[in-house]
């Protein structure tokens, strides 16, 4: 490719109308409130959060994944669902205003899973927020947030999930998830901290158990 074209990429994707497009497919939505709904997922490359658990850690170098006009991204969703499910990586490293006013264009309700740490933008029917510690969201999303998804990896993980929620509006739904690697070694305690602390609610990553993307 020449400079003049890798040029046009870099801009393209600067403005959103391109992305560094991972994966796109359709399946079940296996975790969080949403969980067992059909969707549309599209997964952007691009992260530098860098949980060490990370299960798509392919997804953390945007220069693998070739950048992709969001006007054949957003066609080829709406072949498919009437949600799409927008996560990566980090989708917000991203402008996500483009991409989402042809969603909404296309009568598409969007959902983004996010941990926050970059300026939110686009348009968003609800909005997914999992903090992590390497790197916690900027305040802005906090108020913002319809479902707040914890990962446990430990027993710390509980502390740092109370702090979360005390950030996040009253009507935000509250979701401790056991990282999978760990999940018969703490799914026991969740339990238990749940019943103490029914404001909570367990989340599972059903679409591993049930084998599907």
């Amino acid at each position: 490719m020449s400079s003049a074209h890798t040029k046009d990429f870099e801009n393209a994707v600067a403005l959103g109308l391109s992305l560094p497009l991972m994966e796109a497919f359709y399946t079940i939505q296996g975790e969080g409130y949403h969980k067992g709904a059909a969707a549309y997922f599209i997964r952007i490359g691009g992260c530098d959060v860098g949980c060490h658990w990370c299960d798509v850690k392919e997804s953390w170098d945007p220069r693998l994944h070739p950048p992709t006009s969001i006007d054949l991204i957003t066609d080829q969703a709406r072949q498919y669902a009437k949600t799409i499910v927008v996560t990566g990586g980090e989708p917000l490293m991203w402008d996500m205003d483009p991409m989402t006013h042809l969603l909404k264009q296309k009568g598409m309700q969007t959902h983004i899973e996010t941990s926050g740490a970059y300026p939110l933008s686009g348009q968003w029917d609800w909005i997914c927020l999992s903090p992590k510690k390497n790197k916690e969201p900027l305040a802005e999303i906090y108020a913002k947030a319809n479902e707040l998804k914890m990962i446990i990896h430990n027993r710390d993980d509980f502390k740092f999930a109370e702090r979360q929620a005390q950030k996040v509006s009253a009507d935000c739904k509250l979701y401790l998830q056991p990282e999978w690697s760990k999940r018969d070694k703490m799914m026991p305690e969740m339990v238990d901290y749940v019943m103490s602390h029914p404001k909570w609610i367990m989340s599972l990553q059903t679409h591993k158990y049930l084998n599907i993307p």
